[in-house]
């Protein structure tokens, strides 16, 4: 079904880069519509993270991802921007309308939404877990392996075997060590790849760290049991009396239909200039999604882009826009009009 409403902006993802940009270009005046993937809005924070604490976003030593998530709602749906939940942008198509460029976007429900510009906020794109070449992972998945945390009510009291040494298995390690009977961590190095002041927490908190050491083998026939874990140095191993093992060992991007729109790709990202600029005119990215020199992947710069694009996206749409806006502090905030959507 074509959608003969043509958008100023349209953005795919729904995630903090995403709901930030969509804020942004309804602040310059623009119509705003959102196409998620997801059921609902959040990306990964709502998907995977809802209970877990986030610490790169400004105005906040630390915040509950769905916390933080509704309040960016309650800021984005202030200027109505169009919604549509569980619907993935498969292909986007430009087309030629009095002169000016503008493109269809295709999605897996047959719809059809015209815009004149995109932004691109799609995370890292679908999101796969990275798990371990060892036997059992896959049976025991959900009876005991888990790659995230939904719920931490679910490890009440339990012992758990977390494996990694990024942000997540070391905020996890963090949020569970009052939750759970015990909390256990390896990492197969001796550095942490979390923020340093987080790392050292949980040095010094009641979980026990074992570095250096990997996880080799699972115990268990319906649910987890227990698990060898071995010293990469020495080879010797330890066996752990376990009850869950969270595999917090990050996720492999796949971009899927986006590498096939002709927008250029480097590092499995999608590669912008200072103004997130593609090489497409008036195709824009930002967020994880997004590459340049210098890239750090926060929740903190991946909004600042998602200003940059928005701002951008005004001045292609309007060259005679000033490109430095006005002082949201003067600004008279007047929601735009609703605009119809399929949530």
């Amino acid at each position: 079904m074509t959608n003969d409403q043509v958008y100023d902006i349209t953005i795919i993802g729904g995630g903090p880069a995403g709901l930030f940009a969509a804020y942004c270009a309804g602040l310059r005046g623009a119509t705003v519509k959102i196409i998620e993937s997801l059921p609902e809005l959040g990306g990964q924070l709502t998907a995977l993270y809802p209970h877990k604490y986030i610490y790169d976003v400004p105005g906040f030593r630390k915040v509950m991802a769905r916390d933080f998530v509704e309040r960016q709602l309650e800021q984005t749906m202030f200027y109505n921007p169009a919604i549509f939940l569980d619907e993935t942008a498969t292909l986007l198509w430009p087309e030629g309308e009095n002169g000016d460029l503008l493109y269809e976007l295709w999605t897996n429900r047959g719809n059809v939404h015209r815009t004149r510009t995109v932004i691109v906020a799609a995370g890292a794109g679908a999101f796969i877990p990275r798990t371990l070449d060892i036997p059992d992972v896959h049976r025991l998945e959900d009876r005991g392996v888990y790659y995230y945390v939904r719920d931490p009510e679910q490890f009440r009291g339990k012992r758990v075997l977390i494996v990694g040494g990024g942000d997540s298995a070391v905020d996890w390690a963090l949020a569970l060590q009052e939750i759970a009977g015990t909390v256990t961590l390896i990492h197969r190095r001796d550095r942490f790849r979390a923020c340093e002041n987080t790392a050292h927490e949980l040095l010094d908190s009641p979980c026990t760290v074992l570095l250096h050491h990997e996880l080799v083998a699972l115990d268990g026939y319906e649910t987890v049991t227990g698990a060898t874990v071995a010293d990469n140095r020495s080879g010797a191993t330890t066996q752990l009396e376990i009850d869950a093992v969270i595999l917090g060992l990050g996720f492999i991007a796949n971009l899927g239909p986006i590498r096939d729109w002709g927008i250029t790709i480097q590092k499995n990202a999608i590669e912008v200039d200072g103004r997130m600029a593609t090489n497409l005119p008036g195709v824009y990215a930002v967020g994880d999604i997004a590459h340049y020199e210098g890239k750090l992947k926060l929740i903190g710069t991946a909004t600042a882009e998602a200003a940059i694009a928005a701002h951008y996206a005004k001045n292609y749409l309007d060259p005679t826009a000033t490109m430095q806006p006005v002082h949201s502090s003067t600004l008279v905030h007047t929601p735009s009009v609703p605009l119809t959507g399929a949530a």
